[in-house]
């Protein structure tokens, strides 16, 4: 793992962590094998970005660690424009987890952007998207 400072408290809420989180340095991103996004954009040119994963109870912290390495990619590049598009700002996210009968875990992240931060996103993660 990487150093850290703390997550924004809803983000670490969401992921089940702890609110000390954000790398200090730039993350390495190991291979993703459960997260691909899917991309549209909408007419006022901003773009939403959104990948679900859906595993039985025990590869869900590896699907949660995929999502923790892109949320900590953008609050490290982003870490002052996160909020929503109407305010100005570059980015913003929703993080849902869901838990159904016979302990199946769906992960749903999505994130929405601005031209400048999904530029940013498609160079350290084109590889994701669907």
């Amino acid at each position: 793992m990487y150093s850290a400072t703390p997550w924004p408290p809803k983000v670490a809420q969401c992921l089940g962590l702890s609110s000390n989180r954000i790398p200090a340095t730039h993350p390495e991103i190991s291979a993703v094998h459960h997260l691909s996004f899917d991309r549209s954009e909408d007419t006022a040119g901003i773009t939403t970005l959104e990948a679900m994963a859906s595993t039985a109870a025990r590869p869900h912290a590896a699907v949660i660690e995929e999502v923790q390495q892109v949320l900590d990619w953008a609050w490290l590049q982003f870490p002052d424009t996160h909020g929503a598009s109407d305010d100005g700002m570059d980015w913003d996210h929703d993080l849902q987890v869901i838990v159904e009968a016979g302990d199946w875990h769906t992960v749903t992240l999505t994130l929405t952007g601005s031209a400048r931060f999904v530029d940013a996103f498609l160079l350290r993660f084109g590889g994701l998207l669907a």
